[in-house]
């Protein structure tokens, strides 16, 4: 098997896992877009698995402007200690639904970081 082959396969399953958990929540939230995703699951495995991973590197790269965003990448990059970089590509989100869903997902899991810590640190 091709090296390059394995990487982007490894790294279309760590999509997918990203994708399918993303999916998770919104399913938990709508059980309309459940039902849908069960449906796909049932008669079009392969068209889910495309979409998991699509959804997967979108929300791959909101965490990656997240934390950028939090660090600055002038002190992110100086962190590091080989000096080497790791090419991203960047794919356009076709739906902006799907961008303000991750957006407010995102504000939703900082909010509850947050308010864990809160919780945490009155009850030692």
């Amino acid at each position: 098997m091709n090296p390059d082959t394995l990487i982007q396969n490894l790294q279309k399953g760590y999509r997918v896992t990203i994708g399918a958990t993303a999916s998770l929540i919104e399913s938990i939230q709508d059980p309309q877009l459940r039902e849908e995703n069960f449906n796909k699951l049932r008669h079009e495995p392969n068209q889910l698995i495309e979409e998991l991973a699509v959804k997967g590197e979108t929300t791959e790269q909101d965490a990656r402007k997240f934390v950028d965003g939090m660090f600055g990448q002038s002190s992110w990059n100086q962190g590091s200690s080989t000096g080497t970089t790791v090419p991203t590509t960047a794919t356009p989100v076709t739906s902006p639904d799907i961008q303000q869903d991750l957006q407010e997902l995102t504000a939703q899991i900082a909010a509850l970081r947050m308010e864990l810590e809160r919780l945490r640190s009155q009850n030692p």
